[in-house]
């Protein structure tokens, strides 16, 4: 599909209440985050889409688009841009077939093998990682690092965002592997003021 976006700062919501959910990902628009995915695999569907239609209403006036990670059943219910699969989810062609043409879909990759294996028709960009090891995810693939970044940059016929354990001393290295963009979670949900922490992220990338 191919659609428009500006993937620079991608911001992905931390486990957390609702509220707390909310307050870091408006925080994170504000200071210079240009994506916003929901991620929550523990939620209940009701309680799953108010908490997505509530983030959806804070960050349209922003102009951030809001994804939706797995759950790409509800996307229709919450109104958000789009959704995000990992490898060992939906099938990417059943996803945008339910999706239909308008909404962005992104697909997670660790290696050049998954990349090259991926129908680029139904795809808008991909995430590549981890660069290195994360607490966010126990289960995470090896660690990719600029080598295996710069590879799947290399190989894909979309843009790429970078993830795992991405911190603002990386972005040299992911802008010369090739990469359109970062997706962080704790740089910004770990930090007492997400805000600042997103405005230097974001500052640190149009540098």
């Amino acid at each position: 599909m191919n659609h428009a976006l500006d993937l620079s700062l991608y911001y992905i919501t931390a486990p957390a209440p609702a509220e707390k959910t909310l307050a870091i990902a408006l925080a994170a628009a504000r200071g210079g985050a240009t994506v916003v995915q929901l991620r929550n695999k523990v939620l209940g569907d009701t309680d799953f889409v108010s908490l997505g239609r509530q983030l959806k209403q804070a960050l349209d006036p922003l102009g951030v688009p809001l994804i939706v990670n797995d759950r790409i059943d509800l996307i229709a219910a919450i109104g958000a841009a789009g959704g995000h699969i990992g490898q060992g989810d939906i099938p990417l062609e059943i996803a945008r077939d339910i999706l239909g043409p308008d909404a962005i879909l992104g697909l997670s990759t660790s290696n050049s093998a998954q990349v090259k294996s991926i129908d680029w028709q139904f795809v808008d960009y991909i995430g590549a990682g981890p660069f290195r090891a994360t607490k966010s995810k126990s289960d995470h693939a090896v660690p990719i690092g600029a080598i295996g970044l710069g590879n799947i940059c290399t190989c894909s016929n979309v843009p790429v965002v970078a993830i795992g354990g991405i911190v603002e001393a990386d972005v040299p290295t992911l802008r010369a592997a090739g990469a359109s963009g970062m997706a962080v979670i704790s740089a910004i949900a770990d930090n007492p003021d997400p805000k600042t922490a997103a405005s230097a992220l974001a500052k640190a990338w149009r540098a």
